[in-house]
């Protein structure tokens, strides 16, 4: 069993870089089933979850290729419409084959996803679209079938939550519709907006994304095409408080300061100094911080993804802070494990009540979610001692090269089988 071992790193200082974004990739590779070209994406992370989504794409008998730093995909020969639930049942995001492939083939049969065990995140938005461009669907046995008898049929599609899997698999099956398609209430982060430029690049005709209201003029085909995946913005706020946490002083590259303003004004609450360049962020977290209190919102508003590297944060500062998510309903997975190492943390319902502590502690302590692993790795650069982390597996899902990143800005983090 792989663990992450820890000591206490003192204050971080160097520079550090941000990879392409997981949550930007994942859709846009799907993305490659919509058209019989040659698709060259750059900037992918090498990341588990990455890498099961190309043994899905070649299941259903795409093509992946590596060559001079760009990942080859070629769907030319898409000859599969089910997707195996052995692979689907370890990536959540999975299920953004569906649009892609219903388009296509006017069929899908997707295994139900798994993923992180941090809420329900029902797929019922999504089918709530597909049907209404004309799909019809059925569930059973572990499966969902799409079918659409006759070619998809442009609609205008309510989104009853700015769910961001859903908007971009509805925007996916919508490219190549009959007619104009609708998505009101959509939502409007950047992924989204990277996944459009991909599609637009295609040949698509989408208007509106990063905004609440999007329309997709239906187009008959798609091209292959060239794209440079956007930096990572959870990872680049995850470094942001991993300087801050451990007073340091840094520098983190390739990073688009618009996608992670909800978190630098957080920071800037608390007391950190930020110095933003064209492409990076410069970071002084030196002089005394303070408490604050956090809302998770989805975009333009404070990340969930966040709320656990800033638990962390928030009980290294002196007094009371609250965080109130209002995203996922189990999000709070990792506070047992901080409270292993000293934390003061106390949750109601929805609501983590976190008091500043003098010292966490080095414990052994379990990585139950990609975002919560990553808050251990935070704790234990700041806690008194060794902590060990299993559950690296979550953590590998999301974060490229985590150990030797942090490793190069002084943080005492290694990699043990």
């Amino acid at each position: 069993m792989s663990k992450i071992i820890v000591k206490n790193s003192g204050a971080l200082q160097g520079e550090i870089e941000v990879s392409g974004s997981k949550n930007s990739a994942l859709p846009i590779i799907a993305a490659c089933i919509l058209n019989e070209g040659r698709n060259e994406l750059s900037g992918l992370p090498d990341l588990s979850d990455i890498h099961i989504m190309f043994s899905l794409m070649e299941s259903l008998g795409a093509r992946i290729e590596f060559a001079s730093g760009k990942t080859i995909v070629n769907c030319e020969h898409i000859t599969n419409y089910t997707t195996p639930y052995e692979l689907v049942g370890k990536m959540r995001g999975s299920f953004l084959l569906a649009g892609p492939l219903l388009a296509r083939a006017g069929r899908a049969r997707i295994a139900m996803p798994g993923g992180c065990p941090i809420g329900t995140r029902p797929v019922d938005l999504h089918l709530k679209g597909f049907a209404a461009l004309g799909a019809d669907i059925s569930q059973g046995h572990g499966y969902i079938d799409l079918k659409a008898k006759n070619k998809l049929a442009g609609a205008k599609i309510y989104l009853d939550f700015p769910s961001v899997g859903a908007t971009e698999n509805i925007l996916m099956a919508a490219v190549t519709a009959l007619g104009e398609t609708v998505i009101e209430n959509a939502a409007v982060e950047p992924e989204i907006v990277d996944l459009a430029e991909f599609l637009n690049k295609q040949g698509a005709q989408i208007e509106g994304a990063g905004t609440d209201t999007v329309r997709i003029a239906g187009v008959r085909e798609l091209k292959g095409t060239a794209h440079q995946i956007i930096p990572d913005r959870i990872e680049a706020g995850t470094f942001m408080v991993a300087f801050s946490a451990t007073r340091g002083t840094g520098r983190i590259k390739n990073i688009n300061f618009s996608h992670v303003k909800p978190v630098a004004a957080k920071l800037a609450e608390m007391g950190v100094e930020m110095r933003c360049g064209p492409d990076y962020i410069d970071i002084d977290a030196a002089k005394k911080l303070t408490t604050a209190d956090i809302k998770t919102l989805p975009f333009p508003g404070f990340p969930t993804d966040m709320q656990a590297p800033f638990s962390v944060l928030l009980s290294t500062v002196e007094g009371t802070g609250m965080i109130v998510e209002t995203v996922f309903e189990n999000r709070f997975l990792h506070v047992g494990e901080l409270k292993r190492m000293g934390a003061n943390i106390r949750i109601d319902g929805r609501t983590s009540v976190v008091e500043g502590v003098k010292r966490l502690s080095g414990a052994q302590v379990n990585a139950l979610d990609l975002r919560g692993g990553a808050a251990l790795v935070l704790a234990g650069m700041v806690a008194k001692g060794d902590t060990q982390i299993t559950g690296v597996e979550h953590i590998e899902r999301g974060y490229e090269n985590l150990v030797g990143k942090l490793s190069k800005i002084g943080a005492k983090v290694y990699s043990e089988k």
